[in-house]
C-alpha cells in the first residue's frame, strides 16, 4: 500500500479540507505507511497529528522514526523539514486519506451498518449468522465485542471500541477483503460520527433500531439533540435505510432518511399490532411473538408491501438467544438478509443457533438462584432485560449486580437508579470501568437515586466479591442478574486495561465451588 503527496492534496482539496501545504523539494513524495501513533512509524510514513491530547513531542518522535509528511490542524515547528498538510479537520482528513491508502476496501464489500441505543450488537451477530449461512462464512464483523476479518481463528479478536479510528477501520476492511470476505456487518456508534471516524463512508444498508437518552456527559454528547444528530448521520449515509417505526423520535429519523434517500429505498418495520403512523409510507414488515421461555424465542415475520413480498423472508423463526426483546433485533437482521438476497429457509437456519458473548447467558445453581449474565448497560437495555425476567419467572425476587463506567455515560447513573427502583429487590453497586473517576463516587451517585424502602443496597467495589455475595446470598426461585460487563475481560482504570476474569467466568467459578 502507498499514497502519493499529490493524491493527498487532491483528496483534501476536493473535500474543502486543505488550508495550506508546505512541500519539501528534497523529501520523497510517496508515503509507504500511515499512522496516528508515533510509536508505530516507519520510514516514509504519513503521520496524523490528532486528538485533544496530542503533544508536539509526538511529531518529533514520528519524524525521528522516519515520517516524511504530517497532517494537522496547525503548523508545528517540530515538523520542520517534513511535508506539511494543514487541514480544517484532521479526523475527517484521516478518514478520507486512510480510505484512499487502503484502496477503498468498502467498494469490495457489501456493507450493512446498525445504529441504535440498544440492539446493535445483537442485530449484528444475528445478521452475521444469516449471511454466513448463505456465503459459507465470508462475513466480516466489526462489533463492540468482536472483530472478525477472516475465517481463521487468528483473524478474530476482541474489540476495544464499538467503531474504531478511521485508519484502523479501513485497515481492517482491507484485511477482510484480502482474506476473502464478501460482506461486512458493523455497529456504528454515535461517537463514530461525533469524532468523524466514518467520515466519507457509505453503507449499502443502514439500520436505525431505536434511540433513548444515553451517552450524555462532558466527554460525549452535551445533550440529547447532539446525540440524535450524530445517530442520524448513519441514515443519511446509507443507500438503503431500514427504520424501526416504533422508535422514539421516529418523525425525525424518517425525515432524515427522506432528505437523502429515495422513498423506494426506505423500509419500515414494527410489531404486528403497532398502529401505522400518519403521513408515512406503509410499514413493510411486521412480526409477532409466538412463544418465549428460558430456552428459546419463537416468532413469525410477515411482509406487507409488494416490494418486500418479493424478498421471500415470510415465515417462522426460532432464536436460541432468549428474551422477547431480541425479536426486534432478529427482524432487523432478517430484513437485511432479505435485501442481500437471503431467503427465509437459509435465514432461519443461520439465525437459530446464534449466541452472543455476554448476552443473556444463564447459569443454574443447585441450592441458590438462577444467574443471568448480560451486557445490559443503559436504561433501555436494563428495562428490557429486567422486565422480561420479571414476566418469565412470575415476579421473582431480583438481585442485581451493576456499576457504571467513568468518564462517559454520566446520564446512565440516574437511569440505573430508576431501573433498580422499578425491578430490583436487592442491589450490589460495584466497579465497572471507572476510568479516571472514583468507583465509590460513581456508586454513591447511583445509590442517591435509589428508593431504599424498595431496594436493599450494598456497595461493594470489588466486583468479584459483589458477585459472590449476590449468588451465595440468593435462594432457589430468585434471579441474580450480573449486568454491564458480560464477557469483558478487563477493567478500564486510569487509562490502563486491568485484567478481569469476566462476569461469566467468575460466576461459573463460584457456582462450581458451591
Amino acid at each position: 500500500m502507498a499514497i502519493s503527496l499529490d493524491a493527498c492534496i487532491l483528496i483534501l482539496k476536493e473535500h474543502h479540507l486543505l488550508k495550506s501545504s508546505a512541500i519539501q523539494d528534497a523529501v520523497p513524495t510517496q508515503m509507504q505507511q500511515i499512522s496516528y501513533d508515533s510509536r508505530k512509524v516507519d520510514v516514509d510514513t504519513l503521520f496524523f497529528c490528532k486528538g485533544k491530547n496530542f503533544r508536539p513531542t509526538y511529531l518529533t518522535m514520528a519524524k525521528n522514526s522516519g515520517a516524511i509528511c504530517y497532517v494537522a490542524e496547525q503548523p508545528y515547528p517540530e515538523g520542520k523539514g517534513m511535508h506539511a498538510l494543514i487541514v480544517r479537520d484532521v479526523q475527517k482528513a484521516m478518514a478520507l486519506l486512510s480510505a484512499a491508502y487502503f484502496n477503498f476496501p468498502q467498494d469490495d464489500l457489501f456493507v450493512v451498518a446498525f445504529t441504535g441505543t440498544k440492539g446493535k450488537t445483537t442485530s449484528s451477530y444475528f445478521l452475521k449468522g444469516i449471511l454466513d449461512q448463505a456465503n459459507n462464512g465470508k462475513t466480516a464483523l466489526f462489533s463492540s465485542v468482536d472483530r472478525v476479518v477472516g475465517p481463521k481463528p487468528d483473524q478474530r479478536f476482541k474489540s476495544d471500541l464499538t467503531t474504531p479510528e478511521s485508519l484502523d477501520l479501513f485497515r481492517d476492511m482491507r484485511a477482510a477483503v484480502d482474506n476473502g470476505m464478501t460482506h461486512l456487518v458493523m455497529e456504528v456508534s454515535s461517537q463514530a460520527y461525533k469524532k468523524n471516524r466514518v467520515f466519507g463512508l457509505t453503507y449499502d444498508i443502514g439500520f436505525f433500531l431505536n434511540i433513548t437518552s444515553d451517552h450524555i456527559g462532558p466527554n460525549e454528547h452535551p445533550d440529547f439533540e447532539d446525540y440524535l444528530h450524530s445517530k442520524l448521520q448513519l441514515i443519511v449515509n446509507s443507500r438503503k435505510c431500514v427504520i424501526n417505526a416504533e422508535s422514539d423520535n421516529f418523525a425525525d429519523i424518517y425525515a432524515a432518511a427522506k432528505t437523502t434517500t429515495n422513498p423506494d429505498s426506505i423500509y419500515l418495520f414494527a410489531t404486528e399490532d403497532f398502529r401505522q403512523p400518519e403521513n408515512v409510507q406503509p410499514i413493510d414488515v411486521r412480526f409477532h411473538s409466538i412463544e418465549n421461555d428460558m430456552e428459546q424465542s419463537k416468532f413469525n415475520l410477515v411482509t406487507t408491501t409488494p416490494r418486500t413480498n418479493n424478498l421471500g423472508i415470510d415465515g417462522e423463526y426460532i432464536l436460541g438467544l432468549i428474551g422477547d426483546f431480541n425479536e426486534v433485533n432478529a427482524t432487523a437482521a432478517i430484513i437485511a438478509g432479505g435485501l442481500a438476497g437471503v431467503p427465509q429457509k437459509i435465514a432461519a437456519a443461520g439465525i437459530k443457533d446464534v449466541n452472543i458473548p455476554g448476552r443473556m447467558q444463564t447459569l443454574k445453581t443447585k441450592d441458590h438462584g438462577e444467574v443471568v449474565v448480560d451486557y445490559a448497560h443503559n436504561l433501555a437495555s436494563m428495562h428490557a432485560l429486567l422486565s422480561f425476567l420479571k414476566r418469565e419467572f412470575n415476579d421473582p425476587k431480583m438481585i442485581v449486580v451493576l456499576g457504571s463506567p467513568g468518564d462517559k455515560g454520566v446520564s446512565r447513573r440516574a437511569d440505573f437508579s430508576q431501573s433498580l427502583n422499578d425491578f430490583a429487590d436487592v442491589a450490589y453497586l460495584t466497579t465497572d470501568d471507572p476510568g479516571y473517576e472514583s468507583p465509590l463516587d460513581i456508586a454513591n451517585e447511583i445509590d442517591a437515586g435509589i428508593d431504599h424502602d424498595k431496594v436493599d443496597v450494598t456497595i461493594e467495589l470489588d466486583r468479584e466479591t459483589a458477585i459472590k455475595a449476590a449468588i451465595t446470598g440468593s435462594k432457589p426461585g430468585e434471579i441474580v442478574v450480573l449486568a454491564g460487563k458480560g464477557e469483558d475481560n478487563v477493567q478500564k482504570v486510569r487509562g490502563i486495561d486491568t485484567p478481569y476474569a469476566s462476569d461469566l467466568a467468575i460466576a461459573q467459578k463460584i457456582i462450581a465451588e458451591l
